[in-house]
């Protein structure tokens, strides 16, 4: 795997992207606005980095990362992403979102949906519930004793086992929380969504951010419920 795509750019987006470079991936880079809004990303990432539209991030990305928000979902190029491991970071906010009712009344997660959308890929769903600057801010080398782990759920073991050496190559540990229709766990308002990598003060973006090892995430992913 040499080559990771990004569908949105943004916060989550572009610092997965910056620590993507930085572990060696080519990456290319597409956002909703045209990849002339994304020259000044790419020139600081350096020449690993290019612009693309969707459909063609979609297509060079042996990994493909979904960074949208989630009412933009139906928006992502099915056919270049079939038979792809695909990252799925959205989380479901009405005040951005609007109101889906299947979300609303728990019969399905954000990430199920993105699955529905794209039949022919393995969504996996990570990088959700931690703050862009602490994912910036916290990697490690594997082994180092202050190493952050990340959750990811999804319904193929393969596609995992891509995210898992993804995680592991840009610097943190990962902790299977089970399925697509657990990846609740890690939504907002569950005690796995931002304070484990913040602390606990109030104003989380204020906090440098906090290592959150295996055992640390294990325990609070158990400790969610609906």
């Amino acid at each position: 795997m040499t080559t990771i795509g990004f569908i949105g750019s943004g916060n989550i987006g572009g610092t997965l992207a910056r620590l993507a470079v930085a572990a060696g991936y080519d990456v290319v880079l597409s956002n909703s606005r045209g990849p002339q809004t994304l020259q000044e990303l790419v020139e600081e990432l350096g020449p690993k980095a290019r612009a693309a539209t969707s459909a063609e991030a979609a297509a060079a990305g042996d990994l493909v990362v979904v960074s949208i928000p989630l009412r933009a979902y139906r928006e992502v190029p099915a056919e270049p992403l079939a038979g792809k491991a695909v990252i799925d970071t959205n989380n479901y906010y009405t005040q951005r979102d609007g109101v889906f009712a299947e979300l609303d009344d728990e019969s399905t997660t954000s990430s199920e949906l993105l699955q529905e959308h794209l039949p022919a890929s393995k969504v996996v769903k990570a990088f959700n519930n931690i703050y862009f600057q602490h994912l910036r801010a916290l990697p490690r080398p594997a082994g180092a004793a202050d190493r952050s782990a990340m959750a990811i759920a999804g319904d193929d073991a393969g596609a995992k086992s891509e995210v898992t050496a993804f995680l592991d190559r840009i610097g943190y540990d990962a902790v299977d929380a089970g399925a697509l229709a657990d990846g609740w766990r890690f939504q907002p308002g569950t005690p796995a969504y931002g304070l484990i990598y913040s602390g606990e003060g109030e104003n989380f973006w204020e906090s440098p951010g906090v290592p959150c090892d295996v055992a640390t995430l294990r325990t609070t992913l158990a400790e969610a419920k609906r």
